[in-house]
């Protein structure tokens, strides 16, 4: 039996999962990361915590399963994407906190590019539009406000990377300063039809080349972990993003298929195939993976309230003693009597990009109460997806035969049926939710030579449900209707 050992680096915890061939989970171990928020808009972490807790969590998890290190054949890596690192090449200490993906300090530096009338190169370039979610606007603000950096970085002593390129210069203690392709494509600095730094861009930003790692494919044998780290030296020959590794643990591998997982926020990817696909629909182009000497695209789009929507009826509202509840509380009524939510908490993303919308609910009369409010909450998450997968739909001039799900708030049958009736697609989801992990150890199956061929990793693949569409073309047209209306007076009209 070969074991593939995942490490799942996500934003509120490090995981390790250890999978066998067939992707049954052997043990898995987890730690969570503190979060620091020292100004508004501002999300940092310690990049030393994050390191140590998932080291932690691997020598835990091969513990648990009763294994030694060398009974592991591979190790793919996946993490949170955008997140920033820069660090001493000489040390290997950090020189500033990781600054996450959800920071928001670098927006007058993205509206000074949007003045400058850079969206539309940047977006033919890199697939991206200028946010301050992505790197790029990151180690910019970083090389200008940490005191000596930018000397240290033309004297060559800088690495920057994300989360990928942090973890695998500490496997492998030094050795590689490396970025995994789909990672480097949410940087806003890589050009994505070559897949590689786009040199005008780094002019243009004033970014020493220096500093970057080196691209490389999300199948690459990267190197051996480091002697004595372990207790056996294991081959990393996988890694990818986490929405990326979620694709591809859910085997989206043909052109037109889809997933979406539910988890604080909803990522869709749609896969493109082998062509970048420009969205007229204010889409991201991504890449999904660069694998068998191959490049795989897909058109990506992110809701930014999904599951914490949930966290705010229980934490702001207090209706909700804890967020499992919220199915059981909305189904107590059978439909919402009019009551909308529009969850525009910290504005709208895909495909609406307003940030300045607020959140509202509205459609209540006297009879309206929590129960309303809860199913409410629940399909608002369903019609944000919906919002997104029509524009992607619009963008491919294709119909989505299927869905797949997977994260946290999949678990829930009403939301998953209202989602499946609202799409008028199948909602298909696995027996096995851990797709992130998972797609990061297929990734290294891959390429250690566990499987020789997708269709083996597609075999992997389990349904444990399908939620077919059940309800009426004009029931679902009403609903919709309903949304939209609700969609507009949210939203801020500064556009």
């Amino acid at each position: 039996m070969s074991y593939l050992l995942a490490l799942d680096q996500g934003t509120t915890s490090s995981r390790a999962i250890i999978f066998n061939e067939t992707g049954e989970i052997q043990a898995t171990a987890q730690r969570e990361t503190q979060i620091q928020t020292p100004h508004s808009g501002w999300v940092e972490q310690d990049a030393h915590e994050i390191w140590s807790n998932q080291l932690g969590v691997v020598q835990q998890a091969i513990a648990a399963a009763g294994l030694l290190a060398k009974d592991i054949h591979a190790i793919g890596v996946t993490n949170q994407r955008e997140t920033t690192v820069v660090w001493d090449k000489r040390t290997g200490r950090a020189l500033a906190p990781a600054i996450i993906w959800q920071d928001r300090r670098a927006n007058p530096w993205c509206n000074q590019l949007i003045a400058q009338g850079l969206s539309a190169k940047i977006l033919a370039t890199t697939g991206l539009r200028i946010d301050p979610y992505f790197s790029a606007g990151k180690l910019v603000w970083l090389l200008e406000n940490i005191q000596g950096l930018r000397q240290l970085a033309e004297q060559g002593h800088v690495a920057f990377g994300t989360i990928d390129s942090w973890l695998i210069w500490n496997l492998t203690q030094g050795a590689e300063h490396v970025i995994e392709a789909s990672n480097a494509s949410r940087t806003m600095l890589m050009n994505l039809n070559s897949q590689t730094w786009d040199q005008e861009l780094l002019d243009q930003f004033n970014i020493p080349s220096s500093v970057l790692p080196q691209i490389i494919s999300s199948d690459s044998y990267v190197a051996d972990t480091a002697q004595g780290l372990l207790g056996a030296c294991i081959p990393i020959t996988g890694v990818l993003g986490d929405q990326q590794a979620a694709m591809f643990g859910q085997a989206c591998f043909q052109p037109g298929t889809a997933k979406n997982t539910y988890g604080t926020g909803c990522f869709m990817l749609f896969n493109t195939g082998h062509e970048v696909k420009v969205s007229q629909n204010q889409l991201l182009s991504t890449l999904a993976w660069q694998a068998q000497d191959q490049a795989t695209y897909a058109l990506e789009g992110s809701v930014f309230m999904a599951g914490a929507i949930v966290q705010w009826l229980r934490d702001g509202l207090g209706i909700l003693q804890k967020s499992s509840d919220v199915e059981k509380l909305a189904s107590k009524v059978n439909d919402t009597d009019g009551v909308v939510l529009v969850p525009a908490f910290t504005g709208l993303g895909a495909p609406h990009w307003d940030a300045q919308a607020r959140a509202l609910l509205c459609g209540m009369s006297r009879g309206s109460n929590k129960h309303h409010i809860a199913r409410a909450a629940l399909e608002a998450i369903a019609f944000q997806v919906s919002d997104v997968l029509n524009a992607m739909q619009s963008d491919l001039g294709q119909q989505l035969t299927q869905l797949r799900v997977d994260g946290g708030a999949s678990h829930n049958n009403m939301l998953m049926q209202f989602q499946a009736d609202l799409l008028n697609v199948p909602v298909l989801r696995p027996k096995m939710l851990e797709s992130t992990a998972w797609g990061a150890a297929a990734m290294a199956g891959l390429k250690s030579g566990v499987f020789s061929h997708l269709d083996d990793i597609a075999a992997c693949w389990q349904l444990e449900r399908a939620f077919e569409p059940k309800m009426p073309q004009l029931e679902r047209e009403r609903h919709l209707a309903k949304w939209q209306d609700a969609l507009q007076r949210a939203k801020s009209h500064l556009h």
